[in-house]
């Protein structure tokens, strides 16, 4: 749709220089204003003065302008070539000046006129001149501002004196020296009165959801700030090919569904982003990204925040405990909510129920592969999507994955068309270590049966050296640092931390000196995190340029180390698997220590993962990646480098079917299904329902919970599916087969409770009433730690009795009202064999995770609790996280059972004093993506108390009074704190208005 240029009056002060720009056209150019009749027009030739402008100044006024080209009938640049057009335009502006044409001042029609851009002083002297008796001269000034499909006027002066008095000529009669002006004018007056009585010729365009309401040309449908944007933020000039192949299928644009499939680090995330804003902003609906993890949400917000912030939509954080059910109906401004996978079905069951589904246009789903994850995480991201398909099919889906072998059948479930390249920004060199031999990896080669080209052989610089590092992984990593960057992928955490000491003792002192500030920043800002504590391991290695990364350090230390190797002070990084899969940390060289993920051996989806994180674009002319292995893996390792990609198989029937028992009690509860049939008919939607002959080649045993002799596979899952939900008394069933959901289940599906611990959930809670402990937050925590961290700790008995020793009454009484027997802790810590005692140790063990919380809520530190229990610091912060996240659950649970009431009040406070663990002033600047403890006490010092202070600071201010605060980093925390701050304003005004339409 093209853009029309809207006139617009010029003030006195402008005036002089219209002159000056009309001399740049030619003697020979004129304007026509057609009358009513489309037949007679006034012809009024344009003066030709010396222009005062350079001859750049004036082609770029000429371009700028728009001013009436050579030959050119158009005055005002319209998509027609006459005043008719505008005039009797359906859009906005053109009713407006319908609507003027109406007064009976005459003035007032003047002021939103045609005229608006003529210079009427000028046109009087030209008209009363003893030249003018046959001919009149219109000078005009067009001042064409480019919008994006619509047009705007903006009237900066009143009329001119001489308007008054053309128009006492029009009513009077005309003197001869005014005939051709009065004729002139009185044309056009008639014709704007005539339009002020006649409907507008053109329709106002209805937008259609699918249609973008930007010039396709500016940027793929974007307004073009966004293209700059992209610019200034990222250094993104231009798209790769592939990405504007992807988004100019026919398919895309027009709405369909997309699944492209890309190797790792190939761009992926941009394409997305941009379809992200095209829907908020183009077809102003709401957009929902999910991502896998907590972190790569918080990650999400700060780098998508400044285009919300310059482009004036919403971002609304769904991970943890954060995210409102159903989220606020916004009137005024689009939302882009990013989700963690179970927050996103959450977020889609509440808006079901709301019956406000189609509110979402586009769902963005990031490693769509996580489908075959074969757990709990893959089920209900395939139960999201499947519901999405079945209520909202006239919303977008896009899927991006990884390389994966079976995409047609991903294809099939969502509908979608796929788009598959191997483009990678630079160029791979993959190769093998085994023992001292190097091998160069070409998988056409394996597939055919070829042995590999060795490329040369490597030695140890000593035999002490060798007996160290029988891998040569310092020698490895010495040919590429510290100039560029290496990642080293471990199978455990323990040999992340080894071998990062290891290199240490390889590596030349020499290393000390590189970028030497840098690291001792870096380490400032550590002991700065963690209130003057940190890893001995980092301590030592860090100097080095040398850190390890995994699962047990906190999210602090994490993001730390992340910075740090972005800005090169960190050049190698030890790490597992999860590196690969989570942040972008692209290196030059990827080194993969061995063949092996804990005692798994990896998948070729693993290796592909880790080994894409080689060569950084626009850094690096090439990425090499070594995968050092034993002989006795060789075949292991010859299947694995062959490139036979894993299927991405449904992860619905995971623990006897659970996934499809979770899926039917959400069905039932939002009264999407009345009957047997009905839910037969919507699990035909599934993945796994396309998948049923795939799966019965290739994962058989995935079948055993139905039978192996049943015919209707999905029949007899339903069967199962709703004969355990009414054994555990979550829906039930009349006579007629109609369906119905219980009060517990209404409870298990509002509160998102996994369906195997609803019943053990619900008797704890009930037991509470009878004797909750409220003199301190002990037993409210226990209520809230969740079952499954009970599984992953292995309680130290010893510990366990002295802290029993060293409780308060109160304490005492919290454990004794949940069942703890001080006796059984000290047969336990005695070492004595208690297998035929009758106690369900699983209340001990959760009991002693409690303890933990319990010294975390009263404010120890995770290091010093860590330390006592010997636990990694990553699994307490992890722990926390998880609480806050169960304690939602819970409380979500609570509010659907009538006699639970006293329940909600008290966890939504623990969930508020668990999830920063900190003094109230300091949660709110906590809850700003990016600002950790250390960071919010720095601000709040400063006096950044509150989000309106900190998303109007400057980033040189931040920078300059905040150690080691990166300009970059200051740029992000302010407009996170913009967009957050933007987010309550408009909920407070929306808010205001409920209530005014309210009192009406």
């Amino acid at each position: 749709m093209k853009t029309r240029n809207t006139p617009k009056r010029l003030s006195k002060k402008r005036r002089k220089s219209s002159l000056t720009q009309l001399s740049l056209l030619d003697s020979n150019s004129s304007v026509e204003i057609f009358s009513n009749d489309m037949k007679s027009k006034a012809t009024v030739p344009l003066v030709n003065s010396k222009s005062s402008l350079s001859p750049k100044q004036e082609s770029k006024t000429v371009s700028k302008n728009n001013l009436a080209r050579s030959g050119s009938p158009s005055l005002f640049e319209q998509n027609e070539n006459d005043v008719d057009y505008f005039m009797e335009t359906g859009s906005d502006e053109g009713t407006k000046h319908n609507k003027l044409c109406n007064s009976s001042h005459e003035m007032s029609i003047l002021q939103d006129s045609v005229f608006d851009n003529v210079d009427l002083s000028l046109l009087e002297k030209q008209c009363f001149a003893p030249q003018a008796e046959e001919q009149a001269t219109v000078l005009t000034q067009v001042d064409s501002t480019e919008t994006s499909n619509n047009i705007k006027s903006k009237h900066t002066e009143a009329s001119s004196p001489f308007a008054e008095k053309l128009f006492e000529n029009m009513s009077t009669s005309t003197p001869k020296n005014t005939k051709v002006i009065s004729n002139l004018s009185d044309r056009i007056r008639q014709k704007l009165q005539n339009n002020a009585q006649v409907s507008p010729m053109i329709k106002p365009i209805k937008k259609h959801d699918n249609q973008l309401t930007h010039n396709e040309e500016d940027f793929y449908g974007l307004p073009k700030r966004v293209k700059e944007l992209l610019k200034s933020s990222r250094g993104i000039d231009t798209l790769y090919d592939w990405q504007h192949k992807c988004l100019s299928m026919d398919g895309v644009t027009s709405g369909q569904n997309l699944i492209y499939s890309l190797p790792t680090s190939g761009g992926k995330t941009l394409v997305a982003e941009i379809l992200i804003m095209r829907t908020i902003l183009c077809k102003h609906k709401n957009a929902v990204l999910v991502v896998p993890f907590v972190a790569i949400a918080q990650e999400k917000v700060q780098s998508i925040a400044l285009f919300a912030m310059e482009c004036d939509f919403l971002v609304e954080e769904y991970a943890g405990s954060k995210g409102r059910f159903p989220p606020r109906k916004r009137r005024s401004k689009n939302v882009l909510y990013i989700c963690t996978m179970e927050k996103a079905n959450s977020l889609v069951n509440s808006l079901i129920d709301e019956q406000r589904l189609e509110e979402i246009g586009l769902y963005v789903v990031d490693e769509l592969h996580m489908l075959g994850e074969g757990g709990k995480r893959g089920a209900t991201l395939e139960s999201m999507l499947t519901k999405v398909i079945h209520q909202n099919p006239d919303s977008q889906i896009v899927g991006m994955s990884a390389t994966i072998g079976n995409i047609d059948e991903l294809a099939s479930f969502l509908n979608a068309q796929t788009f598959t390249d191997d483009f990678r920004p630079v160029e791979l060199s993959e190769y093998v270590k085994v023992d001292n031999h190097i091998y160069e990896v070409d998988s056409n080669k394996l597939r055919a049966g070829e042995e590999l080209t060795h490329v040369r052989t490597i030695f140890s610089e000593t035999k002490e050296t060798e007996k160290a590092d029988s891998d040569q992984l310092s020698t490895l990593i010495k040919e590429v640092v510290p100039d560029h960057s290496c990642l080293v992928f471990c199978p455990t955490k323990k040999n992340c931390e080894n071998v990062a000491v290891l290199i240490c003792k390889l590596l030349p002192k020499t290393f000390f000196t590189h970028k030497e500030k840098e690291k001792m920043t870096l380490l400032n800002e550590m002991y700065l995190q963690s209130d003057g504590v940190i890893c001995p391991i980092l301590q030592g290695t860090i100097p080095y340029g040398i850190a390890y990364h995994h699962s047990g350090l906190t999210s602090d230390e994490r993001q730390l180390i992340e910075n740090a190797y972005r800005s090169g002070a960190i050049s190698v990084i030890t790490c597992t698997s999860t590196l690969a899969a989570g942040v972008n940390l692209p290196a030059r060289r990827v080194i993969i220590r061995s063949p092996y993920v804990g005692r798994s051996f990896m998948t070729c989806a693993q290796y592909k993962q880790m080994i894409g994180r080689a060569g950084r674009a626009g850094i690096d002319t090439k990425g090499e990646s070594f995968l050092i292995f034993d002989n006795r893996d060789k075949e292991k390792v010859k299947h694995l480098l062959s490139g036979h990609i894993e299927m991405c198989l449904s992860s619905m029937m995971y623990d006897n079917g659970k996934g499809f028992k979770a899926l039917l009690l959400n069905l039932i509860g939002l009264r999407v299904v009345k009957s047997q049939s009905d839910v037969c008919d919507y699990f035909q939607h599934t993945l796994f329902s396309k998948q049923v002959s795939t799966i019965k080649q290739a994962s058989p045993g995935m079948l055993d919970a139905i039978g192996e002799k049943s015919s209707n596979v999905i029949s007899s899952i339903v069967d199962n599916s709703l004969k355990e939900l009414l054994e555990l008394n979550l829906v039930s069933q009349t006579d007629d087969g109609a369906l119905d959901i219980s009060t517990i289940g209404c409870a298990v599906h509002k509160g998102s409770v996994d369906i195997n611990i609803s019943e053990l959930l619900f008797h704890d809670l009930e037991h509470g009433l009878h004797g909750l402990v409220l003199e301190n937050y002990f037993h409210l925590l226990y209520l809230v730690t969740p079952y499954e961290a009970a599984h992953s700790v292995d309680p130290n008995w010893l510990m366990y009795l002295n802290e029993m020793n060293n409780f308060s009454p109160g304490d005492v009484k919290a454990a004794s009202a949940v069942g703890i027997s001080e006796h059984y802790i000290a047969l336990k810590a005695s070492g004595r064999n208690l297998r035929k005692t009758k106690v369900n140790e699983l209340v001990f063990r959760r009991f002693y995770v409690t303890i933990m919380l319990y010294q975390l809520y009263k404010g120890r530190s995770i290091w010093d609790v860590a330390s006592q229990f010997n636990q990694p610091r990553g699994f307490l912060q992890n722990l926390l996280s998880s609480t806050v996240a169960f304690a939602s659950s819970t409380l979500h649970f609570t509010e659907e059972v009538e006699k639970f009431w006293p329940y909600t009040a008290l966890f939504e406070r623990v969930m508020k004093s668990l999830q920063f663990s900190t003094s109230p002033e300091l949660t709110m600047l906590m809850e700003i993506p990016g600002v950790k403890l250390a960071r919010a006490k720095q601000l709040h010092k400063l006096g950044y108390h509150n989000l309106h202070k900190l998303a109007t600071a400057s980033p040189d201010i931040l920078v300059r009074d905040i150690q080691y605060m990166s300009f970059k980093q200051a740029q992000q925390i302010i407009a996170a704190a913009t967009v957050q701050r933007n987010e309550k304003i408009n909920t407070l005004e929306e808010e205001i208005q409920d209530l005014q339409s309210a009192t009406k």
